[in-house]
């Protein structure tokens, strides 16, 4: 695969970016992609290895050497061919993807990686501008009807699959667009929303019937989560019209953080926070949209989501920007013997991070402040501890206490389970930690307790990447394909 030597020859490239005074000034995607001799060079690094760990590092199991080898021999469009054979929208994954293959890359064991995900996406990309990315209707149509609920990558991934076996599909998705957290999580300078809507004519091609803004079920009272649905329709009625029926919904529960303070004004959810801005680059006009414009923003956590709000507010115009993370700072670099090929343990610094942000590791919030005056009702502060490991728990340090101040506080601290209301409409059991409980055994095959109910994504594993979303709507279209017509051809 590649250049029996080039491992040895060549160097890792990295993608380029825009300068950080030019792309904090628009939400314009600023990756500059490899151009095709680049990415013919880091193809050449491809090592041949007897085990490619790469593939079982990527949750949607690419046959990542193939497509390395293709792209170096310049044959691009078979190299679309083998990525899209795993892999639906390797758009999307070329640009949002942590890339899990380039941990587990056998070069990466002391060396640095091939470029798996930059590859990727220049596959994908050159195979857009090059018209070979087309619909894919089915040769006959079965009869039967599916229905998927909730349009994030999962649900995509499967309406895809179920629409190219024949069956009739019709994805439902609670907001006026489809996407899910791809449409309303993702800022539009990581990803811009031109890539989901080029899938969505595809699939509309393939024949996925798609309705938004349809609730099914409802959502909790005083619920965050962002819904703008015209319509309600119960379980049911979808459970009686439909062959079956896939929940796909995210884990849009955010954890929170019960400290005296935490209803002051200024003390909000990311996902509050990061929606309303991808609107309105959509063009909606929104009132009281939550800005960070000249305001000191605290962001409580140290994740992705956490990180789009340090860029988001950057764009905005914030006067300072510090994240904060309750672990410890992790190393500069991981331990290879010790990890490789799996998922290291060390410190991650985003683009995001790179453009102006402090961040703050060890550290816990104890209290927000209470401004006084015509701060009265708002955030002003927060006090907070260092905090450190003993003996597997978390405790804090006396004499550590430090107050921050703070004008817009924004809480990043992952998720904790899909809508309940949601689950609780269809009777589907739920797990310890509030998913769909569903196994992904060959003899469960996605299914629920509820007959012809099948779960798959965030809704069924919990907060995850978008690579297992993909994976798990694939799977569970096979499944859900078996169930109907008892074989299927569907890759698994």
């Amino acid at each position: 695969m590649g250049k029996v030597t080039g491992f040895m020859e060549f160097e890792r490239l990295e993608e380029g970016y825009e300068p950080v005074p030019k792309r904090v000034k628009n939400y314009k995607e600023f990756v500059i992609g490899l151009n095709a001799d680049q990415a013919k060079v880091q193809g050449a690094r491809c090592m041949d290895c007897g085990t490619p760990f790469c593939n079982s590092g990527c949750p949607v199991n690419n046959v990542i050497p193939d497509f390395n080898d293709l792209v170096y021999r310049g044959d691009w469009l078979s190299a679309i061919e083998v990525l899209h054979s795993t892999n639906n929208f390797p758009e999307f994954t070329g640009r949002i993807c942590p890339a899990p293959c380039e941990a587990a890359c056998t070069l990466n064991v002391n060396d640095d990686p091939v470029g798996i995900k930059s590859i990727e996406h220049a596959i994908i990309d050159r195979a857009w501008s090059e018209g070979w990315v087309k619909a894919l209707p089915p040769q006959a149509k079965t009869g039967k009807k599916v229905a998927v609920v909730g349009s994030g990558p999962a649900g995509l991934a499967a309406a895809q699959q179920l629409a190219r076996a024949g069956h009739d599909v019709t994805l439902f998705e609670k907001n006026s667009r489809i996407g899910g957290l791809l449409r309303y999580g993702i800022p539009d300078f990581k990803m811009e929303k031109s890539h989901i809507d080029r899938r969505i004519e595809q699939m509309k091609a393939e024949g996925v019937t798609f309705r938004t803004g349809v609730l099914i079920g409802s959502m909790p009272e005083g619920s965050k989560i962002t819904c703008d649905a015209k319509e309600t329709i119960v379980a049911d009625k979808l459970q009686a019209e439909f062959d079956a029926v896939v929940l796909t919904g995210g884990s849009e529960t955010s954890r929170d953080l019960p400290v005296p303070g935490r209803d002051l004004d200024g003390v909000h959810f990311a996902m509050e926070f990061l929606p309303m801005q991808n609107k309105v680059v959509a063009g909606d006009k929104l009132k009281g949209q939550i800005m960070a414009t000249g305001k000191h923003v605290i962001v409580i956590g140290g994740g992705d989501t956490g990180s789009d709000c340090v860029g988001t507010s950057n764009r905005h115009g914030a006067a300072s920007v510090t994240q904060f993370e309750v672990m410890p700072q992790p190393p500069e670099e991981e331990n290879r013997p010790l990890t490789w090929p799996y998922w290291p343990y060390k410190l991650r610094t985003s683009s995001s991070h790179e453009e102006g942000c402090d961040r703050e590791f060890a550290i816990a919030t104890k209290e927000f402040v209470a401004g006084a005056g015509k701060d009265k009702g708002r955030v002003v502060g927060l006090k907070t501890v260092r905090i450190e490991l003993q003996g597997g728990k978390m405790v804090e340090v006396p004499g550590t206490e430090k107050e921050y101040k703070a004008d817009l506080v924004l809480l990043a601290m992952g998720f904790t389970a899909p809508v309940p209301t949601v689950l609780d409409a269809f009777g589907v059991e739920r797990d310890a930690r509030g998913n769909a409980r569903a196994s992904t055994e060959a003899d469960g095959g996605y299914k629920t307790n509820v007959p012809k109910v099948f779960a798959a994504g965030d809704m069924r594993r919990g907060q995850s990447l978008v690579v297992w979303a993909i994976r798990e709507g694939r799977q569970a279209a096979r499944a859900v394909d078996e169930f109907l017509m008892g074989s299927s051809t569907l890759p698994r």
